[in-house]
């Protein structure tokens, strides 16, 4: 096998065939263990990594996106649909952005991700909220999660595909912007837990 990442002999493995894994980086020094980018041509592990502890940070970080799409309603367990979907999305991240959908990715998921939340302490029958820091792998479980919350409310009885939907969300939480759904969640529970510091 080839020294190389990503390469197989002298082919280079593409998601879905198309997006290179080369040149992608994760910024955020915290998250970088917990975001696998490991090149795969299919994302999609069949659930081999549940029995190992932190398994799900071996879990290419594509197919997590894929398995927070099927939550309950209409795409519950639907693999094969989640996927079109999310192939759909990076598709229009591309077109409308020009750059690795990938990168994308990676940039929404580090700005979505929040570093401070709130969790109850019961003290002598008294409930208090105390803030405490997020573990990595949390934070990159609520990116995700916030992410398809917005873009499945977004394509709630809208005219707009989901897949449109996931596109802008994601390119909302790259560029940072207060518009995003997963950014305004981010920021409304670091505002609480700045509160009850």
């Amino acid at each position: 096998m080839s020294e190389q990442v990503g390469k197989i002999g002298t082919v280079e493995i593409k998601l879905f065939g198309k997006w290179s894994y080369e040149g992608v980086v994760v910024r955020d020094p915290s998250l970088k263990k917990y975001i696998s980018l490991r090149p795969v041509y299919l994302p999609h592990t069949g659930g081999r990594h549940e029995h190992k502890r932190f398994g799900k940070s071996e879990v290419p970080i594509v197919e997590r996106l894929m398995n927070n799409l099927m939550r309950h309603g209409r795409n519950a367990g639907k693999k094969h649909l989640a996927y079109n979907i999310v192939r759909m999305a990076f598709e229009i991240i591309n077109a409308k952005t020009g750059e690795n959908p990938l990168q994308v990715l990676i940039r929404a998921i580090e700005n979505a991700a929040p570093r401070e939340e709130t969790t109850r302490i019961m003290y002598g029958g008294i409930i208090y909220h105390v803030a405490v820091d997020v573990a990595p792998l949390r934070r990159v479980d609520l990116a995700l999660r916030y992410l398809t919350e917005g873009a499945r409310n977004a394509a709630f009885r809208s005219p707009k595909s989901v897949a449109e939907c996931l596109a802008d969300e994601i390119i909302l939480a790259a560029s940072n912007d207060p518009k995003s759904y997963a950014i305004a969640k981010k920021e409304e529970i670091e505002r609480i837990a700045l509160s009850s510091r």
